[in-house]
């Protein structure tokens, strides 16, 4: 990457952080707006982690991986520590891999 793209870059991003502190006392965004922000946040996290999780290159990634996320799912949402819940995922992709799913 040219070096004056990435400082057009590092520009830009720290122009967007400063217009939220700077423009906090002059722009008012409704209670809707701000609920369907959140909202949308939360569906680019969820499509972002089912693409790493399903695919691989320009195909499916099989079936281990996966399951291993579905693991990390459930522990995660069972409030299980972070290590815990990384190494289960880990696990059971690797288990997975080793019994021959792919």
């Amino acid at each position: 990457m040219p070096l004056l793209a990435i400082v057009l870059l590092a520009a830009g991003t720290y122009a967007f952080r400063l217009v939220g502190p700077v423009s906090r006392d002059r722009l008012h965004v409704p209670e809707r707006v701000q609920g369907l922000l959140a909202v949308a946040a939360a569906v680019l996290l969820i499509s972002l982690v089912a693409i790493g999780a399903l695919t691989q290159g320009h195909g499916f990634a099989g079936w281990a991986r996966p399951a291993g996320v579905l693991v990390a799912a459930a522990l995660a949402l069972r409030r299980a520590p972070f290590p815990a819940v990384v190494l289960a995922a880990i696990a059971t992709t690797a288990l997975l891999r080793a019994l021959g799913v792919s």
